[in-house]
């Protein structure tokens, strides 16, 4: 396993990053965080364990520099800002054609609360290179017009105790046009945070990238 802190140019600011290869990958998942989130957040982490532990690659990075997450922090300004998360994804992307051991591997998404609209919004500009969109307790429903155009097979995850955020994914589902699925997992609410269940919704992610990214 590799492990290695990039910094990453995108949208014209210098982002965080950190990329995990595991011997042999041949897929690697970019991870769109939520709001308030980071690189760092512990359940992305987790869950990025558990896809490296399967052969894929992953990034992690921060869709916000650190300035504009302390004011985020206070002001929620820039974590609704779907088209400014959408371009700071796309250049991430971007920025992974340039690393020569990075560019070969087919790229899934996955995005959590506000990043899941950002990481749809990112597949619907680049049908081509966005291989699969898993979407963990995910806000589908803010990428808007951009569902229709999302030719990437997507899941959607949400706790079964996270109501409204179902509703919304439902909504979502409706429009999109490409293949996909909504899988409701028993007992959780939207974090995750009860045992065992973010494990869960990583080994659902798991199974959907595997077979479309290696």
């Amino acid at each position: 396993m590799r492990t290695t802190e990039m910094t990453i140019a995108s949208d014209f600011v210098a982002l965080q990053g950190l990329v995990c290869v595991p011997d042999g990958a041949r897929g690697i998942v970019v991870f769109a965080h939520g709001s308030g989130s980071s690189r760092l957040s512990p359940r992305n982490q987790d869950v990025a364990n558990i896809l490296q532990r399967a052969g894929l690659a992953t990034l992690l990075f921060d869709l916000l520099t650190g300035e504009e997450h302390a004011h985020d922090a206070i002001t929620a300004e820039y974590r609704f800002n779907i088209p400014l998360l959408g371009r700071r994804l796309s250049g991430a992307l971007d920025w992974l054609r340039t690393q020569p051991a990075l560019a070969p591997l087919r790229v899934g998404l996955f995005g959590a609360s506000t990043g899941a609209a950002a990481a749809l919004c990112a597949a619907a500009e680049r049908p081509g290179e966005v291989h699969a969109v898993v979407s963990r307790g995910g806000r589908p429903d803010l990428a808007r017009d951009a569902l229709p155009l999302v030719k990437a097979p997507t899941l959607l995850i949400v706790g079964e105790l996270d109501t409204e955020v179902i509703r919304l994914n439902q909504l979502a589902a409706a429009q999109l046009l490409c293949e996909h699925e909504t899988v409701i997992v028993p007992g959780a609410t939207h974090l995750f945070e009860e045992p065992g269940k973010l494990d869960e919704a990583a080994r659902l992610a798991t199974g959907w990238f595997l077979p479309r990214l290696v």
